[in-house]
C-alpha cells in the first residue's frame, strides 16, 4: 500500500495589490469611523418612537456644560480653592443667586467639593473633586478647540450677518 503524503498547511495566497480602501483611508476618514461607531454605540439603542425618559447626555451636558458651570469649573481648575465672593469676581456677571444655585448643583453630582469652616462670619471653600478635575480635562480640550476655531466661526457669523 503506498502512502501519499500532503501538504496539511494551506498555501499562502499572492497579494498583488493590497486593497484599495485600506491603503487610501486618510486621518480624517479614520475619525469619521471611529466618531460613527462612538454615535452608534451611543444611540443605536433607542426606540425613537418611545425615548427614554431620563437621557444621561442631556442631564449631565446640561448641568456641567452651561454657561456659567463651565466658567467655575474652569477656574476652580486654575486655583485650587476658591471662595464665594473670589468665584464671583472671576465669573464675571454671574449673580449672587445663580452663582449660589450653580455651585449646589455641581457639588450634588460630585464635581466640587464644599468646605465650610465654623467662624464669624462663616467661611466658606470650594474646590474641584477628582470626578471634577477629570472633567475639566475634557472641558480644556474642548476650550482649546473652541480657541483655536473661534475665528471661523466669527467668521461665520459675520457672513450670515449676525455680527
Amino acid at each position: 500500500m503506498e502512502t501519499k503524503i500532503t501538504d496539511s498547511f494551506p498555501k499562502k495566497k499572492e497579494v498583488t495589490q493590497p486593497q484599495l480602501s485600506m491603503e487610501t483611508e486618510t486621518i480624517a476618514e479614520n475619525q469619521k469611523v471611529r466618531m460613527s461607531k462612538k454615535l452608534e454605540k451611543m444611540f443605536g439603542h433607542i426606540d425613537y418612537k418611545n425615548p427614554p425618559e431620563l437621557c444621561p447626555v442631556r442631564d449631565v451636558m446640561s448641568v456641567a456644560s452651561d454657561q456659567w458651570s463651565a466658567l467655575i469649573l474652569l477656574w476652580l481648575g486654575y486655583f485650587p480653592v476658591l471662595r464665594f465672593n473670589k468665584l464671583k469676581k472671576f465669573v464675571y456677571g454671574i449673580s449672587n443667586k445663580v452663582l449660589s444655585q450653580r455651585l449646589k448643583v455641581l457639588e450634588a453630582d460630585g464635581y466640587i467639593s464644599r468646605k465650610a469652616y465654623a467662624e464669624v462670619p462663616i467661611r466658606v471653600e470650594y474646590s474641584l473633586t477628582e470626578f471634577g478635575q477629570s472633567y475639566v480635562e475634557k472641558l480644556l480640550e474642548l476650550t482649546e478647540w473652541m480657541q483655536t476655531n473661534s475665528p471661523k466661526v466669527l467668521a461665520n457669523r459675520e457672513r450670515y450677518g449676525l455680527i
